[in-house]
């Protein structure tokens, strides 16, 4: 089956570097490893997940089971060290990106103007839409660096908050005024019009006493 090979996963201490390191998988595990506390790694050739430096031989077993554990539920193989094999299988939660993609499905089925304009009120709603709470969300994180003490922070932080004003706030007017235009139209969408098979054109079906065939299309029109 195409793209089979993306639910095999393999967690395991490398036997030269003894990092703890994952491979495999597709996009839904790469989110769900990272959720589990792994750090992506894009490398020229390839990419995997690392455990995050600085933890105890404890610590990264304990993360590595619970991924082992995330991965299983949803039904990913996973291949792993004996020390990391568990039974656990944790319950999933609907996660905040995923509330967020329901959009596009939603943008998907919408059959006008009317109702596409209503799926970009709830991202560029200037009080509570999706795209004030990323600015606002950039903004907290760069209070954050500020905080931090490292040399490098002050300039994470600027960056920060140069993302947020010069492409969240780009990104935040273009969809507003997309989303004007929309509400405006009041017009259907061409390829969610109702089919015309839905009034159905074939003879109803025989009668215990059959009525007389009508005359064919366009006949009145021939005895003008």
């Amino acid at each position: 089956m195409p793209g089979s090979t993306d639910r095999f996963l393999n967690i395991r201490r490398d036997p030269h570097s003894g990092e703890l390191l994952a491979r495999g998988g597709d996009l839904e595990a790469h989110s769900i490893l990272q959720r589990a506390g792994f750090i992506g790694v894009v490398r020229l050739h390839e990419s995997y997940h690392r455990a995050p430096a600085g933890l105890t031989e404890g610590e990264e077993s304990r993360l590595a089971t619970e991924a082992v554990g995330r991965l299983r539920a949803v039904g990913y193989h996973v291949d792993c060290d004996e020390r990391f094999d568990t039974e656990s299988r944790p319950a999933r939660y609907p996660t905040l990106g995923a509330s967020v993609s329901h959009l596009a499905e939603r943008l998907r089925e919408a059959t006008d103007t009317a109702e596409a304009a209503d799926v970009l009120t709830e991202l560029t709603a200037p009080h509570d839409g999706i795209l004030a709470g990323f600015g606002e969300t950039l903004g907290a994180l760069a209070q954050f660096f500020d905080g931090l003490g490292n040399a490098s922070d002050p300039y994470t932080a600027r960056r920060l908050r140069y993302l947020a004003d010069a492409y969240v706030r780009v990104i935040h007017s273009d969809l507003a005024h997309t989303r004007e235009q929309l509400a405006d139209r009041h017009a259907p969408h061409p390829d969610h019009e109702p089919e015309r098979s839905a009034v159905c054109a074939c003879p109803p079906p025989p009668r215990a006493l059959p009525a007389p065939a009508p005359p064919p299309v366009g006949a009145a029109r021939l005895r003008r």
